[in-house]
This record gives C-alpha cells, structure tokens and sequence, in this order.
C-alpha cells in the first residue's frame, strides 16, 4: 500500500470512529464507500471486519448495563435472523450486483426519515419489535454480507423504537459486533478474505481507537432530542448517497 492509499484509509477511519464514538454507528458507513473506491468493495469489507469486531465489543462492553432493558427483549430472535442473513449476503457479495438492492434500500431509509419528520412522536411498540425482529435482524444480516454496511435496515429498525442514548447504542453494537463475528468465518468460507487485508484491519485499529474518544466526548453534549435528530440526519444522508449512488 503506498502513502496516499494509506492516507486515505487513515482520514476515512478516522472520520467514522468520530460518527461511532457520538452515535454507536457509523464506522463502516463512512469509511467503506472511501475504502471500496480505493481499494475495491470486496478488500474494504475484509479490511474492516477487525475493527468492527474490536469497536463494538468495546462499546457492548461500556453499554452492558444496558441488556437487561425489557425493551431490548427483540435482540435475540433479531440477532439470530441476522447471523442467518450474512451466509446470505456473502453469496451475494461474490455473485450479484449491487445498485438495484442499494437503490432500493435507499429509498426505504428515506421513506423511514419523511415518516419520522411527519410523525415525530411515532415509535416502534417493544410488542411489535419482538414480532418482526427477526425478519428485520435477516434483511440486516443481508445487507452486512453483501455490502458491508446493515445500518439502512438494522438501526432503522433500532432507532423506530425510540431508546434512549445507552439501549440504543447497546443495541446496534451488539448487532453489529455479531454481524461482523459470524462475517469474518463466511468470508474466509467464500474464498474471499486475504491475510493481508486481515493485518490491514489491525493496523487500521490505530486511527480508529484514537478518534473514538472525540465522538464519546462530543456525544455527552447532547440532548436526547439532540441524540436523535443526529440519528436521523446521518440515516438521511445514507438515504440520499445510496439513490444517488455516490
């Protein structure tokens, strides 16, 4: 890898450890359309399942007090649709194309945003997450094998019901350290994950656990409604990248 593939690996890292540090997401979603335009969209995916595995475990870990939440009874049956869903949607990273399921996600995520402006009361009931949890845990699932990135589903998802900062960010890291763990062996099982892109994630732990901090921080400055209208901007604008395929 010469310097400037380096760099831009570096400011994309950094740039989502910010976004994760202050919501609980946004490493992948930042950082692979720049990764899989340097280096292709297979290599980005291997390249960041290390830091997946590593950042979510340490905000599962921080959060831990969270599990007992009785709105957070959904999580088993949705992470179990979703562990199904990455055999699904590896296959799918190494036999289909992409740009129709992205438009498509697309303009579902965009839907959900109008939804919430329109209705911002509105909120997932716990009854109805347990119900359809699975399936949403499955289309997320899906979309983490094929693409890399389970957000436009899963924290829509998550964030319909309304938590508060702490389930919320307990939530969908414990999606996506999951996701990334049942990941890492479907890849090595397709044939796609290189050794080299493995030393690559670790190395790419540097910038990420350096600016983690500065989203935590930036994070404890805000409100609830804060919170959640930032959640909501950042679902928004992947909305509008995956329609308009930048």
């Amino acid at each position: 890898m010469d310097f400037g593939s380096a760099l831009i690996m570096a400011l994309a890292l950094a740039a989502g450890a910010i976004v994760k540090g202050a919501t609980g997401m946004g490493l992948p979603l930042v950082a692979l359309p720049v990764l899989t335009a340097a280096f292709g969209l297979q290599h980005a995916v291997g390249l960041m399942t290390i830091p997946l595995i590593v950042t979510n475990a340490w905000q599962v870990w921080r959060f831990r007090g969270e599990a007992q939440s009785p709105r957070l009874a959904f999580m088993p049956l949705f992470l179990v649709g979703g562990a199904m869903g990455i055999g699904v949607g590896t296959w799918a990273l190494t036999n289909l194309p992409e740009r129709l399921l992205v438009l498509a996600l697309g303009v579902i995520l965009l839907a959900y945003v109008a939804l919430r402006l329109a209705t911002p009361h509105w909120a997932l009931s716990a009854a109805m997450a347990k119900r359809f949890g699975p399936l949403a845990g499955l289309g997320g699932g899906t979309l983490q094998g094929a693409t890399g990135i389970s957000a436009p589903i899963g924290v829509t998802f998550i964030h319909a019901m309304a938590l508060e900062r702490g389930a919320h960010v307990f939530a969908v890291s414990t999606m996506f350290l999951l996701f990334a763990v049942v990941q890492l062996p479907a890849l090595w099982a397709a044939g796609v994950m290189q050794p080299l892109w493995l030393l690559q994630g670790l190395l790419a732990l540097v910038p990420i656990l350096i600016f983690m901090p500065v989203g935590h921080w930036a994070s404890g400055k805000l409100s609830r409604k804060a919170f959640d209208r930032m959640i909501l901007i950042f679902l928004g604008l992947i909305g509008l990248k995956m329609v308009l395929g930048l």
